[in-house]
């Protein structure tokens, strides 16, 4: 063979070598790692659920405790992390303080009701030990950025301080909101924060901007995370969010999710976004649900993982007012994702037009599968739901059912 045909063919070879090489590079670029998919993975639904009256008594309690007028009686948003020693961490957005009465009210009810001037926080933690909660962290936990811009804490996570860190953490993804005019009587969105918290004392040690969305002009399409985060099998911790599409209706919004190496919640720059081929950056990112009609999430939804399969929980949409539960299931973070799956309605304290459930949670600091509703007066007359708010205050406390989970 002439030398040249030998030089040709090695050349040749050569060049199907790089090119495998970088198909193969590629490719492990654009799809999950090994640790986000799962051989067990199949549809995972609903199969039962019950009221959990033992978490949601607890919060009643303590909620009317009047023996302190400086602590919790009343907050949405409600998350939850577990503490290396054992302890739960319970957040809360808009809160609360003051003192609770007895009934009856001056509304004439037998509700236990709060003066319609007791303090507002825009966050609170609340400490949870053995099952019992103890005491309120001085509120706010998480300072105002701004005149007229506050925090709202969503999920939180343990990780070391740094990646291989022996010392740990709580960091706290925050969501910035900032004051605005109809629709966005709710505020809106301008970036996703992370709190650091010291451990054991929960000190504020410092907080970062990780994704400012004030640049993107409409706030329909701007997406804050945190909303769920759950570590995966590679050492990953995802991180899910979603827009405010329908900022004061009922859901249809989408959701997204970033992904961040365990220990590097408060860095910035190891965060990465999906978008829709591999992980990549913000302004590349891309929904991994929702359609704008049918198919879709709220703002707020929560995500867990379960015999391989992760199943995500959001309020339904095009449902007659805020009620029903809902959820889909996906074999990735990423999805696809299937459903909608058959919808619950959870017990409501007071069954009239006007009283709405919202932001469903999953709490695995718990050890078992328990998801806490909020419950508000939906009202775009602050004045009134305020009222409403105070003449029964267990319309704006979290409640707790336990849920079951089968093949779909």
């Amino acid at each position: 063979m002439p030398a040249d045909t030998r030089a040709r063919q090695r050349t040749g070879t050569g060049l199907g070598l790089l090119l495998a090489l970088v198909l193969g590079a590629v490719l492990l670029t654009a799809l999950p790692d090994d640790g986000d998919r799962h051989d067990a993975c199949g549809a995972r639904t609903v199969s039962s659920w019950a009221p959990d009256a033992g978490l949601t008594d607890e919060f009643a309690r303590y909620g009317n405790d009047a023996a302190r007028t400086d602590d919790w009686t009343g907050g949405d948003g409600t998350h939850s992390v577990r503490l290396p020693d054992g302890r739960v961490l319970w957040l809360f957005s808009d809160t609360y303080l003051g003192r609770v009465y007895r009934p009856p009210n001056p509304a004439g009810e037998s509700y236990a009701w709060r003066d319609t001037g007791a303090p507002l926080v825009r966050n609170s933690a609340v400490v949870m030990e053995d099952g019992r909660l103890l005491r309120t962290l001085p509120a706010p936990l998480f300072a105002d950025p701004a005149p007229g811009r506050w925090r709202w804490p969503v999920a939180a996570r343990v990780e070391p301080r740094t990646p291989g860190s022996s010392e740990q953490v709580v960091r706290v993804v925050l969501w910035t909101r900032a004051t605005g005019a109809a629709p966005w009587i709710y505020g809106v969105p301008t970036a996703t924060e992370v709190a650091t918290l010291s451990l054991p004392d929960l000190r504020v040690e410092g907080i970062v901007r990780v994704l400012d969305q004030e640049g993107v002009r409409d706030p329909a399409r701007r997406v804050l995370f945190g909303t769920a985060a759950l570590t995966g099998d590679a050492d990953w911790t995802y991180v899910f969010g979603g827009d405010d599409a329908r900022a004061a209706s009922r859901p249809a919004s989408r959701a997204y999710v970033a992904r961040v190496p365990r220990g590097r919640l408060a860095d910035p720059s190891a965060w990465r976004y999906w978008d829709g081929t591999r992980w990549s950056i913000p302004s590349l990112m891309r929904p991994v649900l929702g359609d704008g009609g049918h198919k879709g999430v709220g703002s707020t939804f929560t995500v867990t993982r379960d015999r391989g399969t992760y199943v995500l929980f959001t309020m339904a949409s095009g449902a007659e007012g805020l009620t029903a539960v809902t959820s889909y299931w996906a074999c990735s973070p990423t999805g696809p994702w299937h459903g909608p799956g058959r919808d619950f309605s959870p017990p409501l304290p007071e069954r009239r037009a006007g009283v709405a459930a919202y932001n469903p949670q999953l709490h695995p600091a718990l050890g078992r599968l328990v998801l806490s509703y909020d419950v508000n007066w939906l009202d775009t007359n602050g004045i009134a739901a305020q009222a409403n708010l105070s003449r029964n205050v267990s319309l704006y406390r979290p409640r707790f059912v336990t849920l079951r989970l089968g093949s779909g």
